[in-house]
């Protein structure tokens, strides 16, 4: 009897284990660029060693585990990191895990996901251009989340709060035919005012060389680090696609965001080209983004980049970037990176 007991438990525990099997990953990137900086406008050159010259460098931890019948529980948790200085965080208040933070469970139906995660324009904007998510030399990325010169509108940007949403439920469709899309509500938590809080959605069609992305933001309430109601709703929108002819691969979005009870309203079209060399061991990137301003004050500012992306390896690659900017009656700027990525 005690054998046979003993058995029992066994055969539970090892059936147990096959439906509950877990993977837990410590991932992340390291991007850190020599460069000699000046935007339109600037009061003077700057010569610069700094981090995330094609993309923020980040590191974090990810799991899953198998719960059976198809329904898988996970997690992500991870860090900016300023591999330059050695310092986590975007910048200095940066909460700690502000790339991802959530919990969720997957299955047939999708997603469902609750934590900081994504906002709805980050990935239609990373991928409609060639750049990805560089904040330092992608076109599109700069005139949508970085601030210059506020006197001349450029200060209020196109993505409304941050490229990230804390306190979100995030419910993603399963892929219908390479068309799939993302949900996402935050709550302002704002005690007797439930109406303040961010809404908002992307679309993502993948199929063969063509890409179509999109996505709309309804935002009441700032991010990541104080998350106060704002003093007008903000709201952005941006349809985009991709097509890769194998030889070269084009790129092109049309995007606007506004203010409620301002005047303010910014439109922004880009177009770009990925051109594989050296058996497709490196490719020339070129992209080109021109933002229009009305508001207190009319500025349209044209920014262009033109680069070459070098693979060493699978994780790791070599880059160059010339980037001109240029806003409406103010002295341009050139800037000039050289970096080495290195993904783990």
């Amino acid at each position: 009897m005690k054998k046979s007991l003993l058995a029992l438990v066994a055969a539970l525990a090892c059936a147990g284990a096959a439906h509950a099997q877990s993977t837990v990953q410590i991932s992340g990137l390291v991007d850190v660029y020599a460069g000699s900086m000046r935007q339109s406008g600037s009061v003077g050159r700057t010569s610069t060693v700094g981090s995330g010259g094609m993309t923020t460098s980040w590191i974090g931890f990810s799991g899953k585990e198998d719960l059976g019948g198809g329904l898988k529980a996970e997690f992500m948790v991870n860090s900016f990191l300023r591999a330059d200085v050695g310092n986590l965080g975007r910048y200095d208040g940066d909460p700690a895990f502000s790339r991802d933070a959530y919990v969720g469970l997957s299955g047939g139906f999708g997603a469902l996901r609750l934590g900081r995660s994504k906002a709805p324009n980050f990935l239609p904007t990373i991928l409609a251009n060639p750049y990805g998510d560089s904040f330092t030399v992608s076109p599109l990325v700069l005139h949508a989340n970085m601030a210059s010169l506020p006197a001349w509108g450029f200060g209020n940007l196109t993505t409304p709060a941050d490229t990230g949403w804390s306190n979100q439920v995030t419910y993603s469709t399963p892929s219908f035919g390479g068309l799939s899309a993302n949900l996402h509500y935050q709550f302002g938590e704002q005690a007797g005012d439930s109406g303040k809080r961010n809404v908002g959605l992307n679309v993502m069609y993948f199929g063969g060389p063509l890409t179509l992305l999109g996505f709309y933001e309804n935002v009441k309430v700032n991010n990541p680090v104080a998350l106060t109601p704002l003093a007008n709703t903000k709201t952005d929108w941006m349809l985009g696609g991709t097509y890769d002819f194998s030889v070269v691969k084009a790129y092109a979005t049309y995007g606007q965001a506004e203010v409620d009870a301002t005047n303010f309203e910014a439109r922004t079209i880009s177009l770009g080209l990925d051109v594989p060399v050296l058996g497709k061991a490196g490719t020339v990137k070129a992209a080109v983004a021109r933002t229009k301003v009305e508001g207190p004050v009319n500025a349209t500012r044209t920014t262009a980049s033109v680069g070459y992306d070098h693979f060493l390896s699978k994780r790791t690659d070599l880059y160059s970037v010339v980037m001109h900017d240029k806003i409406t009656s103010l002295k341009s700027g050139t800037s000039l990176v050289l970096g080495v990525r290195h993904r783990f």
